[in-house]
């Protein structure tokens, strides 16, 4: 019994040149189907820049723009786990529903973590 190829065993160019094609087609996904995507991709737009001129040192500068970063990155998680849970089924299902509800959690964190770093840089700067 033959297989068919597979395409995860392409090396090389080829796979790194697809890898990229699946990638930038998950953030159009993402960008299309998830509102909370948008909102935070729109944010982002505006945080990042300012994080990288409020940061006194490379050091702040990668830690307030790459929290916002750490957001989308996240956010982009729990919509996969949401597309997922729908996929498999869109009545109530407490294992789905708390799938989703743990990505949610995973979100929250990482926003409220986000907050807590930009406090912390620049808090004490104006006190």
């Amino acid at each position: 019994m033959t297989q068919p190829p597979s395409y995860k065993s392409t090396g090389g160019l080829i796979r790194i040149v697809r890898a990229f094609g699946y990638s930038l087609q998950g953030l159009g996904a993402a960008w299309r189907h998830e509102a909370a995507f948008r909102q935070e991709t729109l944010l982002a737009v505006v945080l990042i820049p300012l994080g990288l001129w409020l940061g006194d040192s490379a050091t702040e500068r990668l830690l307030l723009a790459g929290m916002v970063v750490a957001v989308l990155i996240v956010e982009l998680i729990n919509s996969a786990i949401e597309a997922l849970a729908d996929a498999i089924s869109t009545d109530h299902h407490p294992l789905l529903g708390r799938a989703k509800d743990i990505g949610s959690a995973a979100v929250l964190l990482t926003l409220l973590l986000t907050g807590a770093a930009w406090a912390c840089v620049l808090i004490p700067r104006w006190l």
